[in-house]
């Protein structure tokens, strides 16, 4: 019996631990190819009402900036930069600057050359997200774009 309530307890705390991770924003990624040696990645992050991403374009000392990592592979080269669109920017108390962020969903784009017929595009994105209360820590996530 005694086992029984402490797998219960132990269940229940479990359940309440996990439902307190916060995650506002969620990625996903596709290609799309623009010409027989062309494409052109999209990485979208679909961030929850009351939060915020920050843009590419920030000076050091403030928040975690949005950053892309690709992993160097023979089947492909980048092609320019990361492309992001027209962000907002306000003043934030907790940075003592003026920032650059995205709510609600924001896309992300790289163009790529193809050195063969299909190419897997590995990478990492690294990004901060934050609400008018509080930020969260930078996260570091890893992605795998099939292109075809």
């Amino acid at each position: 019996m005694k086992t029984l309530y402490i797998l219960l307890i132990s269940l229940f705390t479990g359940f309440t631990v996990s439902s307190q991770v916060l995650k506002p924003v969620k990625w996903s990624y596709t290609a799309k190819r623009t010409g027989e040696t062309t494409a052109t990645l999209f990485m979208k992050a679909e961030i929850q009402p009351g939060w915020h991403v920050y843009a590419q374009s920030l000076a050091n000392g403030g928040p975690v900036k949005a950053s892309f990592s690709f992993t160097p592979d023979a089947s492909y080269t980048l092609d320019g930069e990361v492309a992001e669109p027209a962000s907002l920017s306000k003043f934030e108390k907790a940075f003592n600057a003026n920032v650059a962020y995205f709510e609600n969903t924001v896309v992300f784009q790289q163009k790529i050359q193809l050195k063969a017929k299909r190419a897997l595009v590995r990478g990492t994105v690294q990004f901060m997200v934050c609400s008018d209360r509080q930020c969260l820590p930078p996260q570091t996530l890893a992605f795998a774009v099939p292109v075809k």
